[in-house]
């Protein structure tokens, strides 16, 4: 049997070649933690934004009372849940994703690599 038949024999070599490609290590811990800390923020822009909403269902409409005070701080704590919540979004997406798009990066990189060598052996 050939390296291409071997099912071990090709997942050596990709391990040897994306090892060779000396690719950046993650610490798993530090990205899981970030992705539980974008969820978090994510979770405090919620409550901060049904917050705002009791704030401002409950603020009186007189003029001359406290309601528009009331309802300026609901708009200021609206206005920062949504900005929670963008940047844990944010941080989510980045953390919860980098591990898949790295190994896929790597396995195109091998791909094409193999893609490369099989067009040059044909044209010999």
């Amino acid at each position: 049997m050939s390296e291409q038949t071997q099912p071990g024999g090709r997942t050596e070599r990709f391990r040897s070649d994306v090892a060779a490609m000396r690719l950046s290590d993650s610490n798993p811990s530090r990205e899981r933690g970030l992705a539980m800390l974008g969820w978090l923020l994510i979770a405090t822009g919620i409550v901060l934004a049904v917050m705002a909403i009791i704030v401002d269902s409950g603020a009186n409409a007189s003029y001359l009372t406290q309601g528009p005070a009331d309802q300026r701080d609901a708009i200021v704590w609206a206005v920062s849940g949504v900005v929670f919540a963008v940047a844990g979004l944010a941080l989510v997406i980045r953390f919860s994703f980098a591990k898949f798009l790295r190994f896929w990066l790597a396995r195109l990189i091998y791909e094409q690599h193999a893609s490369t060598d099989r067009i040059v052996d044909a044209k010999k």
